[in-house]
């Protein structure tokens, strides 16, 4: 199914065509905790559960076992200031659960590395107290020594 509108075929003069769906999916991390066959997807509005199954299969050649949607309503905000409320655009979300023997885990895209700078910072922590011990002499007052 595709809402492109392409001009009508002319038979003078042949073109090559190629029928793109509007169909996409998108992998989203799922907020709470999921069993490991169970994968989260984003959808277009147009998309049902069979397109779903179909595009699966015939992409990325994985066979779920059962599909389910919903839809998720966009927040409603109010502007701060403003006399009109903005509302977010609603999402179609698919439940993708795969067989029993097969596990999904959402890739780390992002690793933490090690914070180099906590220990950086209690470094000059300590080197800032030494040199508060050195230069104390009690004939100044501590905001006229640095």
């Amino acid at each position: 199914m595709s809402t492109r509108w392409y001009p009508l075929y002319q038979k003078g003069n042949p073109q090559l065509r190629i029928f793109l769906p509007n169909f996409w999916l998108k992998l989203i991390e799922p907020k709470h905790k999921q069993p490991k066959n169970v994968v989260q997807f984003e959808c277009s509005m147009e998309m049902t559960k069979f397109d779903v199954i179909n595009y699966l299969e015939k992409i990325y050649n994985v066979k779920p076992v059962d599909v389910r949607t919903r839809i998720a309503l966009g927040k409603c905000k109010k502007l701060h200031g403003r006399y009109y409320v903005i509302k977010e655009d609603d999402v179609k979300l698919a439940y993708v659960i795969l067989d029993k023997k097969e596990s999904f885990t959402f890739p780390d895209l992002f690793p933490q590395k090690e914070n180099k700078t906590e220990s950086a910072l209690d470094e000059v922590k300590q080197d800032f107290k030494l040199y508060l011990k050195d230069c104390k002499e009690p004939s100044e007052p501590g905001w006229f020594r640095i």
